[in-house]
């Protein structure tokens, strides 16, 4: 099974962050495809820089996606997450999607410990109908640059904002929204009380699952391809893909 893992921020540190989470909880024989946005926002923070990522994340996916079985999408704004399924023939899994629909497996609720803007988080939460879901929201002081420059300190303040979050909001679930928190679950649990998720590790358990189905692209409703759509501009490989081809 070959899996790509999509990263539209331009950091290719962060890239190899979930490559590395990816690996560590793959199955034998899924082989883990990194590929790292190629314009836009080092980390993505805004509508604006996510409007801008979802071009690079359907440029990247034109040009990486053939050959894959499944995508992952390694960016907690699920960018582009509808729009790549529309014109992917393999299944496309949001990371932060991935990561509350396991939440919802394993408690009632859940609370959301970000790098980013709660308000972003709460619309991507409403979009995928979990909002009586969602206890509350907690954003740490420090940036996803930090999480690989100065990992023991950016995981005690996730840890402190989940336990906090669990004892405020009554959350029976963390879910650690950013890609540069991936892996970070194994290393703090011991220090929050409920089970502690990060997109990545639930990520790559759905994409296993999904290719193992081996379901059908959809050929109607809204996320069948859109069929001959002209372009002017784009990369090739994009347009192509937008054109069925």
């Amino acid at each position: 099974m070959r899996l790509l893992v999509a990263n539209p921020n331009t950091t290719p540190q962060v890239t190899e962050l979930c490559a590395r989470a990816a690996r560590a909880v793959a199955s034998p024989g899924t082989e883990i495809l990194p590929v790292t946005g190629r314009f836009g926002a080092e980390i993505i923070n805004s509508r604006a820089e996510n409007a801008i990522a979802a071009h690079a994340m359907l440029e990247m996916l034109a040009e990486h996606a053939p050959g894959a079985d499944v995508v992952l999408l390694a960016v907690s704004y699920d960018t582009g997450l509808l729009a790549a399924r529309e014109v992917l023939s393999v299944p496309v899994v949001g990371m932060t999607e991935a990561s509350m629909l396991s939440a919802c497996l394993l408690g009632t609720s859940f609370g959301l410990v970000t790098f980013g803007t709660p308000t972003v988080y709460r619309e991507l939460v409403a979009l995928y109908g979990l909002t009586d879901r969602l206890a509350g929201i907690r954003s740490i002081v420090a940036s996803p640059k930090d999480a690989y420059a100065d990992p023991a300190t950016v995981d005690a303040k996730v840890a402190d904002a989940a336990a906090a979050l669990v004892e405020e909001t009554g959350a029976e679930v963390a879910v650690l929204c950013g890609a540069a928190m991936a892996g970070m679950p194994a290393r703090i649990a011991d220090r929050v009380p409920v089970p502690v998720i990060d997109g990545i590790a639930a990520g790559v358990g759905l994409c296993e699952m999904l290719v193992k189905l081996k379901a059908a692209k959809a050929k109607v409703g809204s996320l069948a391809h859109p069929g001959m759509r002209p372009t002017v501009g784009l990369a090739a490989p994009l347009s192509a893909l937008l054109k069925g081809g």
